[in-house]
C-alpha cells in the first residue's frame, strides 16, 4: 500500500522552517551524511566495514579472460577477425556465465560474416562449435560471478570457443562508374577534371574489393572534385552492387559539384609587425588573384611561400566554401616571427669537421624595411663571415639584394682568403628562380710548401645572370622529376693586368622511378646528376681563385674530401682549375617492412666521378663508388654513405641532410 502526500505551499514552508531556525553553530559542527534507508532485517554496515569493502573493491585484480578463442582461418583474414569480433568485448566480463556466452555464440556467425564482407568475402562457410568447458570446472555453467562479489579470487574459466572460417573467394571490382551532377557536368573547362576523376576511379577495376578500398575510391573522387573549381562539392549518393555468386562488385559514385567558385579578396588576420601588403603580394604571386578559379594547389603554394619568406612562424591559408557566394574570400591567418632573432649553432660534417656558428636575423631594418641576415661560421676548414640584405618583393616578385662575404678556406697545402661583394635583383618562384647581379671578387692564395709561398692578390668584376627551374613531384623528398640551373657571367680582371673573361656553370638532376605505377615494386628509382663549368680567358689572365673550380666531397664526388679534386700543384696538393666536369649515377631502392609495406628507409648504390683541369682536353675523372642508407624524414632525406675513392684507395664516410636544388 502506498500513501501519497501532496503538500501545498504553506505546508512546504512549514517543513522548511526548522532548517532556518537550526543554530548556525550546530550546523557547522554536524557533518552532513547521505544514508540509504535500511530494513530491520538488514542492518547498515558500520563506517569501518564500508571503507574496508570499498578498499577491497578498489584493490581487486583485473579479470583474466573468461574464455579462450581458437580461430581456424587463413592468415589474410584471421588477424582482422580476431581483432574486431564482438566476442572480444565480453572476454573480461566478470558476471559472464555459460548461458550468456552460448547466446553470444549464436550471434557470432552473423558478426563474422559482416566482418568478412568488409574484406570482400561474401560467401563464407562459418562453423562455431558448442562451448567446451574445462574438465576441472564441472558445474561452472550453473555458476554466475556477481559484480558485487567481494571475493578477491579470479572468476573461473568458462572454456574454449572454437571457430572455423573458410572465407571463400574474394570479390573483385568489376567497374567503377562516376556520375556528375552540378556545374561540373556541363562546364567546358572542367572536362579535363571530369576525365581525371573517371580515369583514377577506373584504375581500381580488377582490384580486390574491400570496405577500405571502397572508402578509398569515394574519398579520392571527392578530393579530386573539391581540389579544383568546386570546393563545396560532395558525394550525393554511392552504391556498391555486390554479385556474390560471381564475385564481382560494381561501384557507383554520384558527385554533386555545386556551383563554380572563384577566388575573392584576400583577408589577412594577425599582421602587426609587418606590412599586410607583403602577405597579399605573396598570395598574388602564387596565383591567388581575385576572379581566378578556385585551386587548392595555389592555396598550398601561397601558404608554403609565405612560410618560407621568413616573416612568419606559422601561416594558415584557407577558404570557407558556401553556395551563396561565387567569390570566396581567401583568409590568411598569421603568427608573425619576431623582428630580430639570434641563433647559436654547434655541429659537425664529414667534409669540414666540427663547426660553430652564430647568426643574426633582422626582419625589418629601421629606415629601409629590408631583411638582413648576418652569419659567422667557423669550422676546421672554412671560416666565413657573411651578411645578406634583401628588400620586400615587388608586385612582380623581384627584390633588391646585396651581399658581402669574407672567407678563409684551408685545404691540405693551401689557404685562400677572399672577399666578395654582390648587388642586384632576384626573383624566387615556386619552380623558377632568376637573378641578375654585379659581383666583385678578390682572392689571395698561400701555398704551404716547406715555407709559405704567397701569391699576389687577384680581383675581378663581373655581370652575371642565374636561372634555375625545378620540376620535382615533391620539394622536400622528391621521387621523380628534374631540375636545371645555369649561371652565365662576363667581366674583367682588375689591377695592373686587366683582361676580359667569361664564366659559365650548369648543373642538372633527374629522377626516374623504375616501378612505374606499381606501388609494390622493389625496383626503386635512378638519380642522374651532371655538372659542368668553364672559365674562358687567356692563359695569363689573373682570374681570382674564387672564380675557378674545385670539386669533391659530400654533395659532389663521394670517396674524396672537400675540394680534394683540382689541378695538381708542383709542390703537392691541388689548386682550382678553369674547367670542371662532375657526374653521378645513384640507384635508390626501398627497404620493405615485415608487413609488406614500403618503409621510409632506402638502400643506395652509387658511382660518382669528377675532374678539374685548366684545359678541357685534360679532364681526367676520379671515381668513387659506394653504398649507403637513406631515411625519408618529414624534413627531407637523411643519408649516410660509405664511399671508396678509386684514386686514393681509401674509404670515406659521408653524411647529407635534406634535399636542395
Amino acid at each position: 500500500m502506498t500513501f501519497l502526500l501532496r503538500a501545498g505551499p504553506l505546508l512546504t514552508g512549514l517543513w522548511l522552517l526548522p532548517l532556518f531556525l537550526w543554530p548556525v553553530a550546530a550546523l557547522a559542527q554536524t557533518p552532513t551524511t547521505l544514508t540509504t534507508p535500511t530494513t530491520a532485517s538488514t542492518p547498515a554496515a558500520a563506517p569501518g566495514e564500508a571503507r574496508s569493502s570499498a578498499r577491497t573493491r578498489a584493490q581487486r585484480a583485473p579479470v583474466p579472460p573468461r574464455f579462450d578463442i581458437e580461430l581456424d582461418a587463413p592468415d589474410a583474414v584471421r588477424d582482422t577477425l580476431l581483432r574486431h569480433m564482438d566476442l572480444q568485448r565480453f572476454r573480461r566480463l566478470r558476471s559472464l556465465d555459460v548461458n550468456e556466452l552460448n547466446r553470444l555464440l549464436l550471434q557470432a556467425p552473423d558478426n563474422l560474416r559482416n566482418l568478412l564482407g568488409t574484406l570482400g568475402h561474401f560467401s563464407p562457410v562459418i562453423q562455431v562449435d558448442p562451448l567446451q568447458a574445462p574438465a576441472n570446472d564441472a558445474g561452472t555453467d550453473a555458476a554466475r560471478i556477481d559484480d558485487d562479489d567481494d571475493d578477491d579470487g579470479a572468476p573461473p574459466s568458462l572454456g574454449t570457443v572454437r571457430m572455423r572460417v573458410d572465407p571463400g573467394p574474394q570479390t573483385r571490382i568489376a567497374s567503377v562508374q562516376v556520375i556528375f551532377q552540378g556545374e561540373i557536368a556541363t562546364l567546358p573547362q572542367a572536362q579535363a577534371q571530369r576525365e581525371a576523376i573517371q580515369a583514377a576511379a577506373a584504375r581500381r577495376a580488377d582490384q580486390p574489393f574491400s570496405q577500405s578500398e571502397w572508402d578509398g575510391a569515394k574519398n579520392q573522387a571527392l578530393r579530386q572534385l573539391t581540389a579544383l573549381r568546386f570546393p563545396g562539392g560532395r558525394i550525393s549518393n554511392s552504391l556498391a552492387d555486390i554479385d556474390a555468386a560471381n564475385q564481382r562488385a560494381n561501384l557507383y559514385i554520384e558527385l554533386d559539384s555545386g556551383p563554380l567558385q572563384r577566388i575573392g579578396a584576400i583577408e589577412v588576420v594577425g599582421a602587426e609587425r609587418y606590412d599586410p601588403a607583403i602577405t597579399e603580394r605573396l598570395a598574388r604571386l602564387s596565383g591567388l588573384t581575385p576572379g581566378t578559379e578556385y585551386d587548392l594547389e595555389r592555396l598550398q603554394a601561397a601558404q608554403q611561400r609565405m612560410a618560407a619568406s621568413g616573416y612568419f612562424d606559422a601561416v594558415f591559408v584557407y577558404v570557407e566554401p558556401t553556395e551563396q557566394a561565387a567569390m570566396l574570400p581567401v583568409k590568411v591567418q598569421l603568427r608573425e616571427a619576431r623582428r630580430q632573432k639570434l641563433v647559436l649553432g654547434v655541429g659537425a660534417s664529414t667534409d669540414s669537421g666540427a663547426r660553430v656558428s652564430i647568426e643574426h636575423l633582422h626582419n625589418r631594418v629601421p629606415g629601409i624595411g629590408w631583411r638582413a641576415r648576418s652569419e659567422l661560421r667557423l669550422d676546421q676548414k672554412d671560416q666565413i663571415a657573411r651578411t645578406d640584405w634583401r628588400s620586400p618583393v615587388d608586385p612582380q616578385g623581384w627584390q633588391w639584394l646585396t651581399e658581402a662575404q669574407l672567407s678563409r678556406l684551408d685545404d691540405s697545402l693551401t689557404r685562400t682568403t677572399s672577399q666578395r661583394l654582390r648587388w642586384g635583383q632576384g626573383q624566387d618562384g615556386e619552380t623558377l628562380d632568376r637573378s641578375v647581379y654585379l659581383q666583385y671578387d678578390r682572392a689571395r692564395v698561400v701555398q704551404y710548401l716547406p715555407f709559405p709561398l704567397p701569391e699576389a692578390a687577384e680581383s675581378s668584376i663581373t655581370a652575371n645572370y642565374a636561372w634555375a627551374r625545378r620540376r620535382f613531384d615533391d620539394p622536400v623528398s622528391p621521387r621523380s622529376g628534374h631540375g636545371l640551373a645555369v649561371e652565365l657571367g662576363a667581366g674583367t680582371t682588375l689591377g695592373t693586368d686587366r683582361q676580359p673573361f667569361a664564366r659559365t656553370q650548369a648543373r642538372w638532376l633527374g629522377l626516374w622511378p623504375l616501378d612505374g605505377q606499381d606501388a609494390a615494386s622493389n625496383r626503386g628509382r635512378l638519380a642522374l646528376r651532371l655538372e659542368g663549368g668553364a672559365v674562358v680567358a687567356r692563359d695569363n689572365a689573373p682570374v681570382p681563385e674564387t672564380q675557378l673550380f674545385l670539386t669533391g666531397g659530400d654533395n659532389t664526388v663521394r670517396g674524396y674530401g672537400l675540394r680534394d679534386i683540382g689541378v695538381p700543384s708542383p709542390g703537392g696538393g691541388v689548386r682550382a682549375g678553369r674547367y670542371k666536369a662532375v657526374m653521378s649515377v645513384e640507384w635508390q631502392r626501398p627497404i620493405w617492412a615485415e608487413n609488406g609495406q614500403r618503409s621510409p628507409w632506402e638502400n643506395v648504390l652509387f658511382v660518382d666521378g669528377g675532374a678539374v683541369a685548366d684545359r678541357a682536353g685534360d679532364l681526367r675523372p676520379k671515381w668513387g663508388v659506394g653504398t649507403g642508407l637513406r631515411y625519408n624524414s618529414p624534413v627531407g632525406p637523411l643519408q649516410v654513405d660509405l664511399a671508396y675513392g678509386l684514386e686514393t684507395r681509401e674509404l670515406r664516410l659521408h653524411l647529407n641532410v635534406g634535399f636542395s636544388f
